[in-house]
């Protein structure tokens, strides 16, 4: 390992790396989280560093895989593309470089590439003052972008062959352009995946262009812009989960009838059964004419200045560019028609013990949204394509607006075209909107003796919104309104080293959050407002830990116990409370031949004397009782939106127990073989616990052969032991009585790693 150490601004760079040497969490810093550079020791969080080479060892490539390494991070399936972390029981946010990105609408967003990224920061609990007011806090994933290296030169060939025809290649190159001062990196890939389940595929394109300047030893420069484009499937599971689904795969068949008579997918449809088949676990609801596509572009910036041995001036720019088109043939709609999201926040740290700063982000959202009338319970997946569609009648066109000729979405607003008092129109999230943030934060440690410390924060967002209808129906005004008001965040935490290995802490925060909608856009309620909830979500985290980090050993370990409220953004822009408390511990072990990590949990998530709402009340409902045999159904129908009364039941869809344990063993100077093993305890799925998620386990393996210097082969067994798991298809358990997810079955992968 070759490491060059800059004075006076103290920071390590690393330039090169022996291949055949693992870097644990503890051994590198997290940056720009809690200030400028933190090992895990000193974070007074509960957090997991997964860094490039865990990423590689454990085969890290989507926001699931953070699972293996972070406790209490089990995620539902986001529709086969997860796009935001769960923690804790909720969604959490992602960061790049510290700045918070675009990503989905309640997890339901834009397949990620890890071309870009070389490191993952998991935290649990909203982001500190310095990262600012956010949407989702059960915890956040700050993403640590490939920046260009001044001292060296070289190139990486990455090729993937797995099963189902699923292909990857990825080059790296960075060049030197002037030794020890600039420095241009080109990483480039492009994945084209076929899949195990039905009509589902993966395309995409990424591009990523680094640059860094290092005029002096007192300031660098770090640019980079990512162009990513991506073609993909909606996967939202196998409908009707039965607990003889979940144990045996056996689904009941019968097309849902609605209540006129018809047998497209609709409100309120009844099956009467027909049997009970075996499923195939690839037939789930994808549609080969559904679309779904996006480009995004991110520019990253990050100017570091040290203005004497005692102060660093950090301002960081971050810009990014998204559309998105998603039109499935059950009437689900969602079109980005283009949101440019812009963040700049200027840091000076003094003395490394306090932060202060300022930042501006802006978001502009123009989209389109219909999600009224989907019904995924009445359809028969063994039967016809046909049975999956949902034409909408004129009557359900009547209460839309029409995008284009054929396409129909909801307006941005209510209106009472008939004059009977009451709103003609179904609402989504169709939004045309501009929000102004202005923040300024402030961050310091006092050491009150040589081993105790308290750390302090304070911030102030002051947000400014404008929202109208972009596509209001004839013969009205368009409805718009703007909203101002102030969020506050406020964070206290206490450090004691007991010894100089072991290190106590105690942190409390409270903050306000928003809630918005998709790409960060802020829609108009049913009377035409924006409405105030949306800037008044109350979050509180109380956690207690301890951390160890040996001096004359490569181990680390940490434990925490939590208490965390917050709040879940429901599906109708309404939100509920919810409570978490629990216990974490994480354990990091490297030797000359082999390496070891683990991590367990346990979470008590329940709804916070707060109302939860699910699509349909219970499973049962989809069925009529003419075969008591196979099913006692009630008659009621499916979809039947259910909301339920404020109550403290255990919230659906996460797992009280996780575990884990990832590791790797040298054999000999060409060959290693590692794995990794996860287990989650029994769940329910749905809100009244009428089916359950048995307990699961996860096996995946690997094997390595370092052929020459440059050349390395390794073969990856994903779920070795051929396990049907299943996971929620959606985070806060709406689609818990309605869908749910089969894992892929034991599938391999190989892939080749030459540098040059």
């Amino acid at each position: 390992m070759l490491v060059l150490a800059q004075e006076p601004m103290e920071v390590i760079e690393v330039i090169g790396r022996d291949t055949e040497t693992l870097v644990l969490p503890s051994e590198e810093e997290t940056e720009g989280l809690f200030g400028l550079a933190e090992s895990l020791k000193d974070i007074p969080r509960a957090a997991t560093v997964i860094n490039e080479s865990l990423m590689r060892e454990a085969a890290i490539d989507d926001l699931h895989d953070i699972a293996r390494f972070a406790p209490n991070s089990f995620a539902a399936a986001g529709f086969g593309n997860p796009s935001l972390p769960t923690l804790r029981g909720q969604l959490g946010e992602l960061f790049e470089s510290g700045m918070r990105r675009q990503a989905g609408n309640n997890g339901l967003g834009i397949p990620l590439s890890f071309n870009a990224i070389e490191g993952i920061a998991v935290v649990k609990g909203a982001p500190p003052v310095m990262l600012g007011t956010t949407q989702r806090v059960g915890g956040f994933v700050n993403l640590q972008p490939k920046t260009a290296r001044v001292n060296k030169s070289a190139s990486v060939l990455t090729g993937e062959w797995g099963q189902w025809s699923q292909y990857r290649l990825q080059l790296d190159h960075n060049a030197v352009i002037e030794q020890d001062q600039q420095a241009l990196r080109v990483s480039a890939e492009m994945v084209d995946e076929d899949s195990f389940y039905d009509y589902h595929h993966h395309r995409s394109d990424d591009l990523l262009v680094a640059y860094q300047w290092q005029p002096n030893q007192d300031t660098k420069l770090d640019v980079s812009l990512e162009y990513y484009d991506v073609e993909w499937t909606d996967n939202a599971g196998i409908n009707r989960p039965t607990q003889n689904l979940i144990d045996n795969n056996l689904y009941i068949t019968g097309q849902g009838v609605q209540p006129n008579g018809s047998t497209v997918p609709g409100a309120g449809a009844v099956v009467s059964p027909t049997g009970e088949v075996a499923i195939d676990r690839s037939t789930t609801l994808t549609d080969p004419a559904d679309t779904n596509t996006a480009e995004t572009t991110l520019l990253h910036a990050k100017l570091q200045h040290w203005l004497n041995d005692d102060v660093v001036l950090v301002n960081r720019t971050y810009y990014q560019y998204l559309t998105r088109e998603g039109i499935n043939q059950n009437s689900f709609v969602e079109i980005i028609d283009a949101a440019h999201t812009f963040e700049n926040r200027t840091e000076l740290h003094i003395d490394k013990q306090t932060v202060v700063g300022i930042n501006l982000r802006v978001n502009d959202v123009l989209g389109y949204s219909q999600f009224t009338t989907e019904a995924d319970n009445p359809i028969d997946l063994t039967g016809p394509l046909s049975n999956r569609r949902i034409p909408l009648n004129d009557a359900q066109k009547s209460r839309l607006v029409e995008l284009r000729p054929g396409l129909w979405v909801s307006p941005g607003g209510q209106y009472d075209v008939d004059g009977d008092g009451t709103g003609d129109f179904n609402l989504s999230d169709t939004t045309d909107s501009t929000s102004r943030q202005w923040g300024a934060f402030v961050q310091h440690e006092q050491n009150l003796t040589e081993r105790w410390s308290v750390i302090g924060g304070l911030r102030a967002d002051y947000y400014d919104v404008d929202a109208k209808d972009p596509l209001a129906p004839e013969g009205v005004v368009a409805q718009s309104d703007s909203y101002s008001d102030w969020l506050t965040a406020v964070s206290l935490a206490t450090q004691f080293e007991w010894t100089p290995q072991l290190t106590v802490y105690a942190t409390a925060y409270q903050s306000d959050s928003t809630s918005n909608s998709m790409a960060g856009g802020t829609v108009l309620n049913a009377s035409g407002d924006i409405d105030a909830q949306n800037f008044a979500t109350q979050n509180e985290l109380y956690e207690l830990g301890v951390k160890y980090a040996p001096n004359d050993a490569r181990w680390y370990a940490d434990a925490t116990l939590f208490d965390q409220r917050r709040s879940l953004r429901n599906r109708d822009g309404s939100n509920s409370g919810i409570r978490s408390e629990g216990f974490e511990a994480q354990w990091h072990f490297a030797a000359e031949s082999y390496w070891l990590t683990a991590a367990a949990s346990y979470i008590d998530a329940y709804w916070d004397n707060s109302a939860s709402s699910q699509g349909t009340r219970q499973v049962a409902d989809v069925f009529d009782d003419s075969r008591p045999d196979i099913i006692a159904g009630t008659g009621v129908g499916s979809p039947n939106f259910t909301l339920f009364p404020a109550s403290s039941k255990q919230l659906q869809g996460i797992p009280e127990v996780q575990a884990s344990v990832v590791g790797g063993y040298k054999i000999n100077q060409q060959w290693s073989v590692g794995g990794d093993l996860s287990y989650t305890k029994h769940f329910p799925l749905d809100y009244l616990q009428t089916v359950f998620i048995r307990d699961q386990h996860t096996l995946n393996l690997n094997a390595q052969y370092q052929a020459t210097e440059q050349l390395t082969v390794r073969a990856d067994i994903f779920n070795a032991t051929d396990q049907d798991n299943w996971s929620p298809v959606f985070e806060g358990g709406y689609f818990g009585a309605t869908l749910a997810f089969p894992s892929l079955p034991r599938h391999a992968q190989l892939s080749v790693h030459y540098e040059f």
